[in-house]
């Protein structure tokens, strides 16, 4: 039997996410911790209430919205993302998945709809660590990869303790983040990159989540006068920071298209016009689907970085400062969102995704799928960030006919 979600509403309910923590162009501006992810909690927490769930809150503020099942001993099937965004971020990143498991708990209640598992809505706390990095606290902490007690001490950019804040906002529930196994979890996301558009597929069925690391490049040289300081006694830092850039890309090309790499920042010191750069530091992102291709650049890396050391006379340090290892979705999962997406009608393909996700932290733990919609242009992380109507619909009905199979398949 089919039971058809209702697009309107479920456009209603983005569009009325999108008024909290509205940004100035038409964005969100609704940071993990802040007054506006407050109050998107808080709107969240009555509609859910209003749905009929039993809404419960851990001490990462992590929130559960149950529905209950005909048998009160299964674990629950959770479905959602997050509500917080980026600085000037999209309206639809995260928002889309939460949104769309409460039109699936809200077109369960239309039609009567017993299953045998109690379903959960669930929004995670600090996704994009914006202010308090790196990503994805509450469902990290959840799944036991970081420690409650070294989240609850990182700072933000004020001194304001991730703790401090969580207590703050009202947001530090009574259940221990982790006491609360789950059955199975789906996740509905925008894609954030522009291969379904391209390949005009409604359905992306996410096969798993490629690897991501993150290092810190500090590069230390010797100051001196521009204009009096021959170029062969130099050690200038701009210097083996832009060949690090270079020969980085370089490396990653070699492994393309899979492979990205990001030199998303730099800072150089002292900073000034005339004055050789004695420090520069460099932030870079690696991700592949694989981690023996993660290692191999990571060697390169250190291979390029003592000859450039060797060539400019200059101190080079690569810190590793986030590792998160390839993840492959459970294949009944992947294949129930694939079955969903042909039951519809919708043109769907297999894809694997580039951005992490909070089902990446879950997967472990129970059995996971996500399913992607797509994005005009991919764009994301970004006011302009776009998605239609028709294909939030079709990822929030494809997300109700995965948790009926899952509601099946899964113990």
């Amino acid at each position: 039997m089919t039971y058809p979600i209702d697009p309107a509403r479920l456009w209603a309910s983005i569009e009325h996410s999108a008024t909290i923590g509205a940004s100035e162009n038409g964005g969100l501006d609704r940071v993990s911790l802040t007054d506006s992810d407050r109050q998107v909690r808080d709107w969240l927490k009555c509609q859910c209430s209003d749905a009929g769930c039993l809404v419960t809150i851990d001490d990462m503020g992590n929130m559960f919205a149950r529905r209950g099942g005909l048998d009160a001993e299964r674990l629950p099937i959770v479905i959602g993302s997050h509500l917080d965004s980026q600085p000037s971020g999209g309206r639809y990143d995260g928002v889309l998945g939460v949104l769309a498991a409460l039109e699936v708990v809200r077109t369960l209640n239309a039609f009567d709809v017993q299953t045998r598992h109690p379903i959960e809505i669930v929004n995670w706390t600090n996704e994009e660590g914006t202010r308090f990095p790196p990503t994805m606290f509450g469902s990290a902490v959840f799944s036991g990869i970081r420690s409650k007690r070294d989240a609850y001490e990182v700072k933000d950019q004020d001194g304001h303790t991730f703790l401090h804040e969580l207590e703050r906002i009202g947001y530090r529930g009574p259940e221990a983040c982790g006491d609360h196994p789950v059955a199975g979890y789906c996740e509905v996301h925008i894609e954030q990159g522009p291969i379904l558009e391209a390949n005009g597929s409604q359905i992306g069925v996410v096969t798993g989540i490629q690897g991501m690391r993150w290092y810190d490049i500090v590069i230390d040289g010797v100051a001196g006068h521009a204009g009096t300081t021959p170029m062969h006694h130099r050690h200038d830092a701009m210097v083996g920071a832009a060949n690090i850039v270079e020969r980085f890309r370089r490396l990653s090309v070699d492994y393309e298209p899979s492979a990205v790499l990001t030199t998303g920042s730099i800072s150089v010191s002292p900073g000034s016009r005339n004055v050789i750069a004695a420090r520069a530091t460099i932030t870079l992102d690696v991700r592949h689907p694989t981690r023996k291709i993660l290692d191999d650049l990571e060697r390169g890396f250190d291979d390029e970085i003592e000859r450039i050391q060797s060539e400019f006379g200059l101190g080079i340090r690569l810190d590793r400062i986030l590792a998160s290892d390839p993840v492959e979705f459970d294949r009944r999962c992947v294949d129930a969102v694939r079955t969903a997406a042909q039951s519809k009608g919708l043109s769907h393909m297999d894809l694997m995704s580039g951005a992490t996700h909070d089902a990446a932290n879950i997967a472990p733990l129970a059995p996971t799928a996500m399913i992607f919609v797509p994005c005009v242009d991919g764009i994301s992380h970004n006011e302009m960030e776009s998605i239609s109507q028709n294909d939030a619909s079709a990822g929030a009905q494809v997300l109700l006919e995965t948790v009926l199979q899952y509601d099946d398949i899964l113990d």
